[in-house]
């Protein structure tokens, strides 16, 4: 074998794409943003809709509902206390979890449905993150002013005025935080009692750490943090992806119509080159909450929440021209456009393509429309997020609002009397799941011969006794079963317990075992 030297050894032209030289990291520091305000449409219904999700997070609390005198008359509250959930009419107790297990379901099939028709509304819309960073927008824009008197204040040496502005903005986003994490304890206790013990310093602990963690959380995500929470902390942007298709509505750069971008369109067309209606004034980068350049695509960072075509199309009004440079649109109608522009993908962008001799848009271009939304995928999402919610629905409606449960005891399974009888020991949980108090029935069917008898009480033995139940209120029972010896015929017998309002008709009924040695028979 002949042995080469190292200068006869070929080299290949390869790198490795995560080299030392190339890698990038996957954390990148902040980089400060100053979004311009802008206005709009779509501007306009994110103030609505930040005005009705902080209305309602911060005034159910306070919402009252009558449910009579044995039940707290706050509308909305997790009272963990006493292991409770009141919505409204509704009362749901530890062992109904699977109604806030199903409600969970259904925001996530929901948020599926949203995703896959309009893209990343939730997070654009109505995701806390979005909401309470445009509320800190707004205390910063009128303490600090606009975008250029940001960046002139942030680049400006630190001054009386400076340092003024900045106490100011950052006390009020404390405020905000203290108040978010207030309201967040108002659920779980009874709101007006509780405000007034976090402030005479009788509240309990938690509640005060509770307040702390959220005032921090808050100030810091949404005053400090920002868009890097939605880049780097939220998996969603990652999620996205497998939710969208071609049909899915999203927030796009039509570069169909708007490439090649010029400053100088009179210019560049005097000199017979094609022109878009992309003037290249950034006005899309400028308002963006994220910093990010629609132009370049869909992005991972992009929370899709419209104020780029607000911006653009206040530019495209001043020039006289159509709106929807930067639109809401399909993938499927974009592709068809840009087959258009580029005549079947032959050459570069062409807005003459899709323009007729008068300026006006070509037939041959694809628009939105509603239609092309409801497709098998948002029928089989929005199948289920129905089924779903009329599956709780009909189990709320139908669920009995009185239960039995039976425990056997386990030592001594049965006990021989002195007259020869055979005794079980059982414990029976009534449960009165109603905000009033109520007399149970308790009667024992089957189980030839046998009588019931309470310990403790002095109800006389027999196949039925009547118990008073507390409202909204477990009551547990210590019951013997006797059976006379000539009656038993078996090891084991079954029989049962019903239980009865004879108020409100309701019942239910638990089937036992009544346990003898083999002798008894």
């Amino acid at each position: 074998m002949h042995v080469l030297d190292n200068t006869q050894v070929e080299r290949l032209e390869a790198e490795a794409v995560n080299s030392a030289k190339v890698r990038q990291p996957m954390y990148a520091a902040r980089k400060k943003i100053f979004p311009k305000r802008t206005t709009g449409s779509f501007r306009r219904f994110k103030w609505l809709v930040m005005a009705i999700t902080l209305g309602i997070y911060y005034l159910i609390p306070w919402l009252r509902w009558d449910r009579g005198p044995f039940a707290p008359d706050q509308a909305v509250l997790l009272d963990l206390a006493n292991r409770r959930f009141y919505f409204f009419f509704i009362e749901i107790w530890p062992q109904e979890f699977y109604y806030v297990a199903g409600l969970l379901i259904m925001a996530g099939v929901g948020l599926f449905l949203i995703t896959s028709t309009v893209g990343r509304a939730w997070c654009g819309y109505t995701c806390p993150q979005t909401v309470w960073v445009d509320l800190f927008l707004v205390v910063e824009r009128a303490i600090e002013g606009d975008r250029n008197a940001r960046m002139r204040l942030d680049a400006g040496p630190w001054t009386a005025r400076k340092l003024a502005l900045r106490v100011s903005k950052h006390a009020i986003w404390l405020v905000i935080g203290a108040a978010t994490g207030g309201a967040w304890v108002f659920y779980f206790a009874d709101a007006p009692t509780l405000v007034g013990e976090l402030f005479t310093g009788t509240a309990a602990p938690v509640a005060y750490i509770t307040v702390a963690v959220l005032t921090a959380t808050t100030y810091t995500f949404g005053g400090l943090m920002r868009e890097q929470v939605c880049t780097y902390m939220c998996p969603w942007p990652r999620i996205q992806a497998a939710m969208l298709d071609e049909n899915s509505l999203t927030v796009t750069y039509n570069d169909w119509r708007g490439e090649p971008r010029s400053r100088h369109a009179k210019k560049v067309q005097a000199a017979g080159q094609s022109v878009g209606d992309c003037v290249d004034c950034n006005a899309c980068v400028a308002v963006c909450p994220m910093g990010i350049d629609i132009r370049d695509g869909q992005q991972l960072e992009c929370i899709t929440c419209a104020l780029c075509i607000d911006a653009c199309d206040g530019v495209m009004d001043k020039l006289g021209r159509e709106r929807g440079l930067i639109s809401y649109a399909t993938l499927s109608d974009y592709n068809a456009n840009m087959m258009l522009a580029t005549a079947g993908g032959s050459s570069s962008v062409n807005p003459s393509l899709v323009r007729t001799a008068d300026g006006l848009f070509s037939d041959k271009v694809a628009h939105f429309h509603i239609r092309k939304i409801f497709r098998p995928r948002t029928y089989v999402y929005m199948g289920m997020w129905s089924l779903i919610g009329l599956g709780l629905l009909y189990s709320l409606l139908t669920r009995d609002r009185l239960e039995v449960n039976v425990l056997h005891d386990r030592n001594p399974q049965f006990v021989t009397l002195s007259d020869g009888s055979i005794r079980n020991g059982y414990t029976v949980k009534l449960l009165n799941m109603i905000p009033e108090p109520r007399t149970i029935v308790v009667t024992m069917q089957g189980l030839q011969g046998g009588e019931m008898s309470v310990v403790g009480d002095d109800v006389k033995a027999g196949r039925s006794f009547a118990i008073p139940v507390e409202p909204d209120r477990l009551k547990m029972l210590k019951v013997f079963v006797r059976q006379p010896a000539d009656q038993i015929h078996g090891a084991a017998q079954t029989f049962t317990f019903r239980v009865e309002d004879k108020s409100s008709f309701e019942a239910d009924e638990y089937t036992a075992t009544f346990n003898a040695p083999e002798t008894a028979r």
